[in-house]
């Protein structure tokens, strides 16, 4: 394999880069003082949940669906995804004239679906995981003569997506170490490519729950989860591509992992102080460089690659964020069952400057003595030192809280 061409080179970048001139945005690199910190120098967030459709999936759908021939464009374009490869394709059909079917899992997201229909693509569901959306999109194109746009597996697709690295060496040329969102692979094959040499380290980023990518690098070949539970839909996906597998294998390419914790905690941060909107899948680059063991040299690009998020998932998201970073505290303790009681320990509670979001006065609680009451109080914090403050309040005007 060491001496034979590879599957996508940086001319086929380049030439996608041409044919997506006047159809993609050049998204911005944002500086992040708060990450910067973290890395200890200076990180940069590239920003493809700006681009159209809401992420990076544009690129390589129009970069293969545009050398499509008469006759194939004719027949017609179906696709697999959990949102943002259909949009792309949806887009990319509509721009080029093209109909298109997409084939989705059950559970998808609503306004994902809602986006590809407004794009003119026909929305099919199938399977409840992208993999089984994939097949269903395979045996319809055998069955009639659709061509298959696939989200990964295809050197017209990692060519498209590989322009995000052209567009990141000419805003940081300096650029060391560059983090990427993987599912199939597509993505970070596109960028590992044109990334190659040079000593930078490009680094693709999975769901614990869905981390197909580390132990089929270990054997030396794609094999398919049994599992996969993550928030982040977009990269779940079971079974890496064969040639983003190939060519992530041949240039060396790390995968790491990340826990929902710390993908929680990405989001929250990029819409609190980079005030960026982005999808759990998105942010799996920013959770790498929170949870990071081992040095990351700088200059570091973290390619934000989505931002569609059901605003649903997007309150749960923050909530569970919120409590991964210390913000939320859960106090049960208790009080003298007596007037005044409740009141007194409420008034403490307010010299802390803790928020009360909910509290439960239970008189008949299980273990509780006679005269005895049982108090559940949820608060909201300003962080753990702000915890700490509160906990260590309360102890010393005499209560005894214990977290739950």
């Amino acid at each position: 394999m060491a001496g034979s061409m590879p599957p996508v080179t940086v001319a086929d970048v380049e030439a996608a880069a041409d044919l997506l001139g006047d159809v993609v945005r050049c998204t911005p690199l944002e500086p992040s003082r708060v990450l910067s910190a973290v890395v200890g120098g200076e990180v940069q967030l590239k920003c493809e949940n700006l681009q159209r459709a809401g992420s990076f999936k544009i690129r390589g759908a129009y970069a293969r669906m545009a050398r499509l021939g008469p006759a194939e464009r004719a027949r017609g374009v179906v696709a697999a995804s959990a949102g943002n490869h259909a949009q792309g394709v949806a887009l990319a059909a509509q721009l080029l004239g093209v109909s298109a079917r997409v084939f989705m899992p059950a559970g998808t997201a609503l306004p994902k679906i809602q986006a590809t229909r407004g794009y003119g693509a026909q929305v099919t569901f199938a399977g409840h995981t992208v993999d089984e959306a994939i097949a269903a999109a395979e045996e319809y194109a055998a069955a009639e003569g659709a061509v298959l746009i696939h989200p990964f597996d295809h050197h017209e697709v990692i060519a498209g997506q590989g322009t995000v690295g052209l567009e990141i060496l000419r805003q940081c040329p300096r650029v060391r170490t560059v983090l990427v969102a993987t599912g199939g692979g597509g993505l970070l094959a596109g960028i590992a490519t044109v990334m190659a040499g040079e000593g930078r380290r490009v680094i693709g980023v999975q769901a614990e729950g869905a981390a197909a990518y580390p132990p089929c690098l270990a054997a030396g070949k794609p094999s398919r989860l049994e599992t996969m539970a993550t928030m982040a839909d977009g990269i779940a996906v079971g079974r890496p591509g064969d040639l983003p597998f190939e060519i992530i294998q041949r240039l060396g390419a790390e995968v790491v992992t990340v826990s929902e914790e710390l993908i929680s905690r990405a989001l929250l941060l990029l819409f609190e102080r980079a005030k960026l909107v982005v999808e759990p899948a998105g942010a799996v680059s920013v959770a790498a460089l929170l949870g990071a063991r081992a040095h990351l040299e700088p200059p570091v690009v973290a390619v934000l690659s989505g931002g569609n998020i059901d605003p649903l998932l997007m309150m749960r998201v923050i909530g569970h964020g919120m409590a991964a970073a210390g913000r939320y505290l859960e106090l049960r303790l208790r009080l003298p069952d007596r007037p005044g009681s409740l009141a007194a320990f409420l008034a403490v509670l307010a010299a802390t400057d803790a928020n009360v979001l909910e509290i439960q006065h239970v008189r008949a609680a299980v273990g509780t003595a006679i005269g005895e009451a049982e108090v559940v109080v949820r608060l909201e914090t300003q962080g753990p030192h702000h915890r700490e403050q509160v906990f260590a309040g309360l102890v010393s005007a005499g209560y005894a809280p214990q977290a739950s």
